[in-house]
């Protein structure tokens, strides 16, 4: 299958509640009971919300309530029958919208359009045990794409979620094989067509979208800032934009790491929210695939700092990404028409922003 879709991503706290159970259960039960085509539970290591309240892993006391993001991707007639009931749950949380194409199946020879064609961030999604070769799936993807030459890739691992309309979870004792991870990378319209057939023959049940993107910053060189944008479209429906900064976790500013001296910095001016995930494996630029090792004494694992703001906010937040990203990263900006659920009157603006939303 060859469609567009829409990408759903909710941003909450780890504690937050709905109807007496924890909201990211409540979250993929629903995803499960409308059988998505995948969705991700990732679990971040640092970040803020619209309380402003600093969840780390780096301090005890901060660590028990800790950022999470779910990621659910299908069809628009799947989200949006959903999206009534994600935006009443999820009270105090941020959900965003985004369009994005989607790949199924044989994948062949793609021709990809002028949303897609300068620079594009592809998202693959298999399961954890998953084998390519004799090796798990998600090196095999990274090592592809890196050889290839797309600019970045990073593998967030989820701890729940779907694939192909069925739940998949982690759990204390098992292999947790079909617990799902997700690749994200950056890079060249037309590098990346160029791998997708090769990419999609290598998985046994290949799911993949595609989203336009703008490549701000790499490897200290600025080039490019986030594209103006009113606050609002013309029905009055509020315009927001997303930054995301790839860096690895060994990446220091003023001897911290960066993406802590970001989430500081964003946190103390005041900005609506950024979440920091931590990935597991992955690449920026020109660095050889790294991450996680048995047996390894220092951590070496790629961090993604996710921004959303509205577009005046997300350029006074560049400036600090800017500021912060001197020798090293990757730096994208995206539009993402979303929503802010603030309580029940979320719900109407949920549901006029998925219809009215055609790209």
């Amino acid at each position: 299958m060859n469609d567009d879709c829409l990408k759903l991503t909710t941003y909450f706290g780890e504690r937050d509640r709905c109807d007496g159970r924890f909201l990211a259960d409540a979250l993929l039960d629903l995803y499960e009971r409308h059988e998505f085509q995948t969705s991700v539970l990732l679990r971040g290591t640092e970040g803020f919300g619209v309380k402003h309240r600093l969840q780390t892993q780096r301090l005890l006391t901060l660590s028990e309530d800790l950022p999470l993001v779910t990621v659910a991707v299908d069809t628009r007639e799947r989200i949006e029958a959903a999206l009534p009931e994600v935006t009443r749950i999820s009270g105090h949380g941020l959900i965003t919208l985004e369009r994005a194409r989607m790949l199924t199946g044989r994948v062949g020879e793609e021709r990809l359009n002028e949303r897609l064609d300068e620079q594009t961030k592809l998202t693959v999604y298999v399961g954890r045990q998953e084998r390519v070769g004799g090796r798990p799936a998600y090196h095999a993807v990274v090592d592809l794409l890196h050889r290839g030459g797309v600019a970045g890739a990073t593998a967030l691992l989820g701890v729940d979620g779907t694939a192909h309309g069925v739940r998949r979870r982690a759990r204390f004792f098992g292999a947790n094989a079909e617990v799902p991870v997700m690749v994200i990378s950056v890079g060249d319209g037309e590098r990346v067509a160029a791998l997708l057939p090769e990419l999609a023959a290598m998985l046994e049940r290949p799911l993949l979208t595609l989203e336009r993107v703008r490549v701000c910053k790499r490897d200290g060189e600025r080039l490019a800032e986030p594209g103006p944008l009113p606050e609002a479209d013309d029905s009055g429906l509020a315009m927001w934009q997303k930054l995301m900064v790839y860096t690895g976790e060994q990446a220091r500013h003023a001897g911290r790491p960066v993406y802590t001296s970001l989430i500081r910095r964003l946190r103390q001016e005041d900005a609506a929210g950024a979440t920091a995930l931590r990935g597991f494996w992955g690449y920026h630029g020109e660095h050889r695939p790294h991450g996680d090792r048995l047996w390894s004494l220092r951590r070496h694992v790629p961090v993604v700092t996710v921004i959303v703001d509205t577009p005046a906010n997300i350029r006074r937040w560049f400036a600090i990404v800017d500021e912060l990203t001197g020798e090293t990263g990757l730096v994208t900006s995206e539009i993402v028409p979303g929503l802010r659920a603030t309580g029940p009157e979320a719900e109407h603006g949920g549901l006029k922003l998925a219809r009215r939303w055609s790209g």
